[in-house]
């Protein structure tokens, strides 16, 4: 098959989420798999640029033009992740638009979180396949933003959504939720994200990022994710006072965007306070491998988000062989069984994180045994092949369905808009 994947989010140059991280998983496993691959992602610069890698095909596309003029007003009203999703799906389209003028596509898959789609699906005749992350609709009312944006960032997104041919789910919780809470008839088939364990294995760690130093016999907590409420940061200073006061061979690590300072403005003075800044650590933002050289000499892996679906800090902490302390949130029970690969403490809740956290603290072999279970997880069902695979077989069915029948043939825009 001739695959296309839309994903403004992609590494190196856009890879800043766990939707970049999936989109380049997968357009390399499908690649391994024999099909070909055209990944279309976003730029930091303006124009269209062409690159290559692992046989996968990238289009990036940043837009200039009348409609980022038009946009201007709606970033200055605070619309910023309405303004997002208008710009991203527009120029998506620009580029899958010329693109149909060379190829044809036997299908297209999109995220449904930043409507990438949106355009496309309306506009050109391509069968797409929407996966579904964290909308808009069920995630906007945990961040600071005004209820118009929230509401008409769900309604382009819901754009993509109803004009897709096959929808899926990196989880069951939210095939589920977009089921019951937004009306999305079915089926919404549940595959979960995968992780390509051989260039996971094969990645040099021998330095540590940002300067990093720990003790040997340091016992070390990472925390890798966005630095924000639904991440579930604001527990992460009762956490380490609790234990680090307790135990004092115990470092936290944290890494990750601080986009609204919280970190820097209410985490970091509460620590000086208690003493502990010199076991308290904060790297920014990092790259993958340096997530991963990170994960590697850590011992225990800190995920106390308020939702979640099917995370990539998770199964990147799963690949390492971490012991994983998690949330009972959201689709974290699909990956982590309590006590069998990893500990689930209750949502929201410091105290109970602290528990799990302490007891994996005092038990090498609990430590050992949890993260081993996590690595023969992901072994067993979570590589990228795996996940492809399956995508694949449901890809497949749209293809030779007859309502597909008119990808065979050139796609044609039913309109179209000015070029970049």
């Amino acid at each position: 098959m001739n695959i296309g994947i839309l994903s403004f989010e992609y590494p190196p140059e856009t890879g800043f989420g766990g939707i970049g991280t999936y989109s380049y998983y997968h357009a390399r496993a499908l690649a391994k798999l024999g099909h070909r691959v055209h990944v279309f992602a976003g730029s930091t610069r303006v124009g269209v640029f062409h690159s290559e890698h692992d046989g996968v095909r990238v289009t990036r596309v940043k837009a200039d033009g009348w409609v980022q003029r038009a946009l201007k007003p709606a970033r200055t009203r605070e619309l910023f992740w309405f303004h997002n999703r208008v710009e991203t799906a527009h120029a998506q389209y620009v580029a899958v638009r010329d693109a149909l003028e060379r190829e044809t596509f036997d299908i297209i898959e999109a995220p449904e979180c930043g409507a990438d789609a949106a355009a496309v699906c309306a506009l050109l005749r391509v069968p797409v396949a929407v996966r579904f992350h964290s909308p808009a609709r069920l995630i906007m009312d945990t961040y600071p933003t005004p209820k118009v944006d929230r509401t008409l960032t769900a309604a382009i997104e819901r754009i993509a959504i109803g004009g897709a041919e096959l929808r899926t789910s990196c989880s069951r919780f939210l095939a589920d939720e977009v089921a019951s809470k937004m009306a999305v008839p079915g089926p919404i088939h549940v595959v979960p994200n995968g992780i390509d364990l051989e260039l996971f294995d094969r990645q040099d760690n021998s330095g540590l990022p940002g300067g990093l130093e720990l003790p040997a016999d340091a016992i070390t907590v990472f925390f890798a994710n966005r630095l924000e409420e639904r991440k579930g940061i604001h527990l992460v200073p009762d956490i380490a006072l609790h234990v680090m006061k307790r135990h004092r061979n115990v470092h936290f690590v944290l890494a990750g965007r601080d986009l609204f300072r919280y970190v820097e403005d209410r985490v970091m003075p509460i620590v000086a306070k208690e003493g502990l800044s010199d076991r308290f650590h904060v790297l920014g933002a990092l790259d993958l491998p340096g997530v991963r050289a990170v994960l590697k000499r850590a011992d225990i892996f800190l995920l106390p988000s308020l939702w979640e679906n099917c995370p990539y800090s998770c199964l990147e902490a799963m690949a390492a062989g971490r012991a994983i302390v998690s949330s009972d949130c959201g689709g974290m029970p699909e990956l982590i069984a309590d006590r069998a690969n990893g500990l689930l403490a209750r949502t929201g809740h410091a105290g109970s994180f602290s528990e799990r956290v302490e007891e994996l603290v005092e038990s090498r072999g609990l430590r050992e045994r949890l993260g081993a279970a996590a690595r023969h997880t992901v072994e067993q069902r979570l590589t990228d092949v795996q996940v492809a695979r399956r995508l694949c077989d449901l890809y497949s069915g749209v293809v030779h369905a007859p309502s597909a029948s008119h990808a065979a043939g050139r796609g044609k825009a039913h309109w179209r808009t000015s070029s970049l």
